[in-house]
Formats: C-alpha cells, structure tokens, sequence
C-alpha cells in the first residue's frame, strides 16, 4: 500500500496530540495516511502497553487513517543508531510516502526529540540505494525511497511553528481521538496516579493552542508544524 501521509510518533498518543486533526482532514480530503508508533509506551505512569495497544487501534478508527503499525522500540531508551534506523527505513520504503510527519525537534520527553532525529535521518537514509532492507518474512528487497517532505508537529513545548494548517473543522475529531487514550487523559473516576497530561487542563491547553494558532492566522483552529526546509508556494494567493 502506498501511503500520501505517514506519521510517526515515539508513543502512541503522540500523533494525536501533535496532528490529529491534520491527519483527520487529509483523510476526509481523499489522502492515504498511516500511522507508525516507534514504541508501546510501556513505561508510562497510567495504563499499560496492552491498554494502550487497544487505545491506538480506536483513535486510528476514529481518525480514518489506512494502517497503523508499532515497532515495538523500547520505550526511553530506543537509540538513534543502525539498527533502529534500518526498522524505520523498512516503514517508509514499505509504505513509499510524499509527505512524514514526525515528533517534535525539542520537547519535554526525551523520546521526542530522539524519535524526531531518528525518522529524520531515517527518512534520508532510505533514499540511498546502497543500503538494502527487506520486511521479516518477505524475500524481495525494498526499493530506495525518500519522502518529499519531513515536517514535526508540536508537542508539550509551545515552539514555534513555520506553518499552521487550518483544522477549524476537525478539532472535534482530534479531542475524539486523544480521549480513546482512557487510561491517560482525563478520567475524574480514575484511581491511578495524576501525570502531567492526566487533568483536565491539559486537554484543555491542547484545544487553546489550536484556538490560539487559529487566531494568529485568522481562522477558527489550527495545527502548527516546523519543517526541515523553506516552505514553497506556487504563487501569493496560495496562503490564506
């Protein structure tokens, strides 16, 4: 299956969070988007990786993406090295993106910003011809192939962006998604231990930043990405 859009994120969650409503609007405009989690995010406070397992599959139905896969990386301490370079270059040449969506540059977990690097690099690397990968269990070698694109959604740090997507319509459809996460997000009859992201001030923040960016370009909401290259438009009545 070749995909328009892949997005990675260090946990699952992360793609929610940093562009659920992106991913939400480009399948309702007819795009093919996937989602890669790099880890389980088994060593999070609340929860666990089987719940979690079952939390990703929901939020992917309810944001319509074509495939969801996990990679199983060992949560805080996956490495941006070969071997995990090479699993990530198996995602992207299987799935032959134009556009990867992935962690933010700088952020307050350390997975972030690793991941961040890792499918960088990653996404270079799987342009040369000269490195082969084939999927487990599958004896033809990949073809090379590099996205197009690489830009990074925004997570807990409030970076800022080099372009905002109008999401007006999907931020209903974003909340939805990260609010499967149950055994994360807010819950007032939740029995197990506050985190960071567990009150309701923190989905809270989440709907105000897409207010807030959506006010800076004079919409209703929106979703910030950073990017790895100037941003090109055709022509001046492109931008909104």
């Amino acid at each position: 299956m070749k995909l328009d859009i892949l997005v990675f994120g260090a946990h699952p969650d992360d793609a929610e969070l940093g562009a659920g409503a992106t991913i939400a609007k480009e399948v309702a405009n007819g795009k093919k988007v996937g989602i890669v989690d790099l880890t389980r995010g088994e060593l999070g406070t609340r929860g666990s990786a089987e719940i979690r397992d079952k939390e990703a599959a929901a939020a992917a139905n309810i944001l319509g993406v074509a495939v969801r896969e996990n990679l199983e990386f060992a949560d805080g301490f996956f490495t941006n090295d070969r071997q995990h370079q090479l699993e990530v270059i198996k995602m992207i040449r299987k799935y032959r993106p134009e556009t990867v969506l992935c962690n933010a540059i700088e952020d307050r977990h350390i997975d972030h910003a690793k991941g961040s690097k890792l499918v960088s690099d990653a996404c270079f690397l799987s342009g040369l011809i000269k490195i082969d990968t084939k999927i487990d269990g599958e004896d033809q070698w990949q073809e090379a192939w590099r996205p197009k694109l690489v830009h990074h959604y925004i997570q807990w740090k409030n970076l800022e962006p080099d372009f905002v997507v109008d999401v007006s319509e999907y931020i209903d459809v974003k909340v939805q998604a990260i609010m499967a996460y149950s055994s994360q997000f807010y819950d007032p009859k939740s029995k197990e231990p506050e985190t960071p992201i567990s009150s309701k001030n923190f989905i809270d923040s989440v709907v105000y930043r897409s207010r807030d960016l959506g006010r800076m370009i004079g919409i209703g909401y929106g979703e910030g990405f950073t990017t790895e290259r100037f941003v090109a438009v055709k022509s001046l009545d492109s931008l909104i």
